[in-house]
Order: structure tokens, then C-alpha cells, then sequence
């Protein structure tokens, strides 16, 4: 499969901007009068170019999110989970498509990340997962942002804070039905259910809860979980409370478990074109947004005996020819040792010595064309060839989850929207 990515004044000229231009409606009056809300708008202080970078192509999340919505229930809300950047991905231009897209909700996991989307001028409902300290509630009062709680004591402290503000505030009641992190015990749930109807600062929106194991091929303790949030909800409709978002489902359970669907979904990894398992259910079409790419810097040539890098983990056993790419473990590559592999002109060429904080380096004698200033993908496509967020993962040893928020600040995001194909 060949990859391309256009710039935005390029993909214009294709007339393939077709979801675009649906997306931009969606956005409203302020967006049909600036289209390119879509894209982040540059600084009045550019940062200076860097021979490393992440890019993410704004098109692809689009097509994704169409497919989603192609496959997903009328009936059926969908809410982005946006935390940590949104995956490394970019918050607030994720958050702004996903609307566009017509998302109805967002979520994030901290009370900073929830200011910082509402400060971007986003507008629609933004959950706070987690639990919050009490600090943290007038914060989240001002700014509109609606809390998750799991923890009875919390409850007056909350209402307290809102009536002093002279608002009611509605919140999502977290019922830990088995994976133990956050959330009242289901057996406990109706109490706390009742406390917050007792409240007149609170409006109970939501009742929620959250997969321990959705994206495994055993679903047995997925389908345990949902069997006990059942058991809530029947509670609940017992004494005629029946709240308006109940949901359950993550990107794994979405895939996987749709008697699980409920009135609303929580996609965080989905419409990024990443899987969150090897098992879990695919859909046909959806495409990775992020890569990670670099230019080379330096070559060197070695002859046998020479060694490479911090360690001299590697030595030459014949004359090799090395690239040196400007990026490393301080970034967020993997700190491996003669393992994994980078595209250049379309081949892979393997890693060599151990990974330092600000660069590696790759063997290249196998492709002799090589230059200095020649790109190379670290994760993403360049000819037939892709690496994956779980290639690195496996290289870490991790998951795809790390493999794209390891990703630091330090490497500028570069944002693209390329056409339909």
C-alpha cells in the first residue's frame, strides 16, 4: 500500500475534500467563515524547524470517523476520549474534528487538559474522568466541565460548590462493577445514585462504567462486568430513574460486545486508525493518522572493528555504512539495542548500537542511494512498507497506547489533511 500526504492548499485542488467540506457545516457559523479551524493556525513565533517530527494526518481521522458512523448504530452517541493530547495526536485539532464529525461529547483525565479545550473555544460537553479532589471542583464548576464521581463523600462537597456558584451541574456516577480502580461498588451504587438526586446543585446525567478486559478473545469477565451494570441499571429503572447517558463501552468493548452499546460509546484509540489488540474486531478501511519521521543528519562509514554509540554495543564485522537520525529515547523512541528498524527510500534499514537520548543510528549499506537529508519513518508508511504503534509497542514491550503517548513535546506536531483516495 502506497502512502501520500498532501499539504492543505494541495489536498484543495484535488476536489477530493468532500468529507471536509461536510465536516466544516458541521462545525457552524464560525467555522463556515474560517474552514481551516480544522487545522492548528500558526504562531506568531514559529518554532524553528527541527530534522524531526510527528505527523498526523487530520484527513485520515476524518475518513475514520465516517466509517465509524457508516457501521455504528443510528441510535448510538459517540463520545472522543481526548486525554493526554489525545493520544499524542493534539487535543484541541483532534477534539475540533471529532466535533465536526459530530461527536456530541469529549473526555479527557485531568482538570487541566478540560480547561485547556475550553479555552480553545470548544464548546460541547467535556467529561472529567477519574475522580477529583475537592481542590479541583470550583475549577471545574467555572469552566463548565462536567465530573465523574465515584466516591459518596464527594458528593456534598461538590453541590456545595456549585450552589455557591448558582448553577446546577450535572455529573456521571461511576460504578465500579470489578476492575477496581474508580467508582462506587455496584452493590453500593443505588445509595450513592440517590444521595446525588437528593442534591438541587446536581443533575445526575450519567451512570457509567469501565472494562477491565473488553479487546481480549476471552470475554468472560468483560461479560461479568456487564451483567453487574445491568444489575444497577435495573435498580435504578425499579425506582423509576432512568439517566440519560448510561455507557460502559471503551474502543474494545465497542468492537466487540454490542449488547454492551448502551446509548453511548467512549472511542478514544478508534478514530485514530489504532487498534487497542491483536484480537479485537477490524474494521475495513480505517487508517493509522500518526507518523514519526526524521531526516538523516550524519553518515558514517566503518570499517570492521569500528563500534557504535554509547556502550559499543555495536561492532562492524564487515565495512558498513551507518545514518544517523536526530531523535531518541528522550523523545520517546524505544531505549533497544540493536533491534527494530526505519523506512528510507521505501526499505528497512535496521537499528545499530543502542538508542541515546537525542539520536540512533541505522545501517544503510544494504541501500546504497541513501543521502544525507533523506527522510526516514520511524512509525508510519513510505512505499508498500508500515510500521506500526504495535511494532514499537512490541519493541518496547509494552502497548499501543504508550507506543503513541510516549511521543514528547520536544518533536513538533505537523498537522496534514490528505484526500480520499
Amino acid at each position: 500500500m502506497s502512502c501520500h500526504l498532501t499539504t492543505r492548499e494541495s489536498a484543495s485542488k484535488t476536489g477530493n475534500t468532500d468529507a471536509f467540506e461536510a465536516a466544516r457545516t458541521n462545525l457552524g457559523a464560525a467555522s463556515s467563515t474560517d474552514p481551516d479551524l480544522l487545522l492548528p493556525q500558526p504562531s506568531a513565533d514559529p518554532r524553528p524547524p527541527r530534522p524531526a517530527w510527528v505527523e498526523v494526518d487530520l484527513g485520515a481521522i476524518m475518513r475514520n470517523y465516517a466509517r465509524i458512523k457508516e457501521e455504528a448504530p443510528s441510535s448510538l452517541t459517540l463520545l472522543a476520549v481526548v486525554k493526554d493530547d489525545a493520544y499524542g495526536h493534539g487535543a484541541v485539532p483532534v477534539a475540533r474534528l471529532a466535533i465536526a464529525a459530530g461527536v456530541r461529547f469529549l473526555a479527557v483525565a485531568t482538570l487541566e487538559e478540560g480547561i485547556r479545550l475550553r479555552e480553545a473555544g470548544l464548546r460541547v460537553p467535556i467529561l472529567l474522568l477519574g475522580e477529583r479532589e475537592p481542590a479541583e471542583f470550583p475549577w471545574a464548576v467555572r469552566h463548565d466541565l462536567t465530573c465523574v464521581l465515584g466516591e459518596p463523600s464527594l458528593v456534598r462537597i461538590l453541590a456545595k460548590v456549585a450552589a455557591e456558584a448558582g448553577k446546577r451541574v450535572p455529573i456521571h456516577v461511576k460504578i465500579n462493577t470489578g476492575m477496581n480502580r474508580y467508582g462506587v461498588r455496584w452493590d453500593a451504587a443505588l445509595a450513592m445514585v440517590e444521595q446525588v438526586l437528593s442534591e438541587p446543585a446536581l443533575a445526575l446525567e450519567g451512570v457509567l462504567s469501565h472494562f477491565a478486559q473488553s479487546d481480549e478473545a476471552d470475554k468472560t469477565f468483560a461479560r461479568l462486568q456487564l451483567q453487574r451494570f445491568q444489575q444497577v441499571l435495573c435498580e435504578l429503572e425499579a425506582r423509576g430513574i432512568r439517566p440519560a447517558w448510561r455507557h460502559l463501552c471503551n474502543t474494545g468493548g465497542y468492537l466487540d460486545l454490542p449488547e454492551a452499546h448502551f446509548d453511548l460509546v467512549r472511542l478514544g484509540l478508534l478514530p485514530l486508525g489504532v487498534y487497542p489488540s491483536r484480537v479485537c474486531r477490524r474494521l475495513a478501511g480505517l487508517e493509522p493518522a500518526m507518523a514519526v519521521k526524521a531526516r538523516i543528519v550524519a553518515i558514517q562509514h566503518l570499517r570492521p572493528g569500528d563500534t557504535v554509540g554509547y556502550g559499543m554495543h555495536y561492532r562492524a564485522e564487515s565495512p558498513r555504512r551507518i545514518a544517523v537520525l536526530p531523535l531518541g529515547y528522550g523523545d520517546g523512541f524505544p531505549r533497544v539495542r540493536n533491534a527494530g528498524y526505519v523506512l528510507i527510500r521505501g526499505r528497512r534499514a535496521p537499528l545499530v548500537g543502542g538508542v541515546a537520548m537525542d539520536a540512533f543510528a541505522v545501517d544503510i549499506t544494504d541501500i546504497p542511494e541513501v543521502s544525507l537529508g533523506d527522510e526516514a519513518v520511524i512509525m508510519g508508511c513510505q512505499g508498500t512498507d508500515r510500521i506500526t504503534a504495535r511494532d514499537l509497542a512490541d519493541l518496547r514491550q509494552s502497548v499501543v497506547y504508550e507506543a503513541l503517548v510516549s511521543w514528547q513535546p520536544r518533536l513538533p506536531r505537523v498537522y496534514r489533511i490528505s484526500p480520499t483516495a
